[in-house]
């Protein structure tokens, strides 16, 4: 179920990258970077983003994708029973997200908005997350260097968290038991801030602090980066991402960070 709503998710984002020229504006990133010798891996992330403004709409679309491999110590059991330290290469990060919102609004500052947002990682607390929100915005700073908004409302999220392993044994000779879960769904309060600074015409300082707070689960992403432009199409972007899940399952990581150096497309812009 959940790979068709990507799909789905993928096929809605063609008729908005086929409208980019009709006041759409853009940028697309990519990075990637694989090592040899030593030490063998291979990493990639990539993200398109689109919005639009105008005097009365306030929208948005984007898309994320990370994909990582590397070397990587497995634990395994033998016939005997003995645990055996063994070294794979392997799928070491792998996250698709989609999201989008529009936003109708009331005057130059102040606007309803509805958010969508979905993800499917195979190295989360979950295996997927989905939630659809209807919140107020409100635009507290805009001028030349700076620009600061604010999102608050209510929402729905479905997830399911990934299966694990132990810490209890079956079987002879003994193994680890996985535990499978069922997926959940909660109301959950939304809150995202959006900052943008420019330092120069040509390097900017962006921040964006999403917060999705249910009875069972707290998510929190805060993505920051610095970028500087290289000519009017092309920059380098160095990016800081921390995501947070105040419930896991024993044994799952709490925080994840990603530290990410792409180039930048932008496209688009009237």
């Amino acid at each position: 179920m959940k790979k068709i709503l990507l799909t789905a998710t993928l096929l809605a984002a063609l008729p908005a990258c086929a409208f980019a020229d009709d006041g759409w504006s853009g940028a697309g990133e990519l990075g990637f970077a694989a090592a040899r010798g030593n030490a063998k891996s291979e990493n990639l992330n990539a993200k398109l983003t689109l919005k639009k403004e105008d005097d009365q709409w306030k929208d948005s679309f984007y898309l994320t994708a990370l994909r990582s491999k590397g070397e990587v110590t497995v634990a395994t059991v033998d016939a005997n029973g003995q645990v055996q330290n063994v070294k794979n290469y392997d799928t070491t990060a792998n996250r698709y997200e989609a999201g989008a919102s529009v936003g109708y609004k009331f005057d130059e500052r102040s606007y309803i908005v509805g958010a969508l947002r979905y993800e499917n990682d195979d190295f989360s607390p979950f295996e997927y997350q989905a939630v659809v929100s209807l919140g107020y915005g409100y635009t507290l700073l805009k001028n030349a260097t700076d620009e600061l908004s604010a999102e608050v409302g209510p929402g729905y999220k479905r997830y399911k968290p990934v299966d694990v392993l132990g810490p209890d044994t079956a079987g002879d000779p003994p193994v680890p038991v996985r535990h499978t879960f069922d997926s959940e769904g909660e109301v959950v309060g939304r809150g995202l801030i959006a900052y943008k600074h420019a330092f120069t015409e040509s390097t900017s300082f962006v921040d964006t602090l999403l917060v999705e707070s249910g009875s069972d689960n707290t998510f929190l992403q805060n993505d920051a980066g610095l970028q500087v432009a290289i000519n009017k199409s092309f920059a380098l972007k160095a990016g800081y991402q921390v995501r947070h899940n105040s419930d896991v399952a024993p044994g799952i990581k709490k925080t994840d960070q990603l530290i990410t150096t792409n180039l930048v497309y932008n496209f688009g812009g009237g």
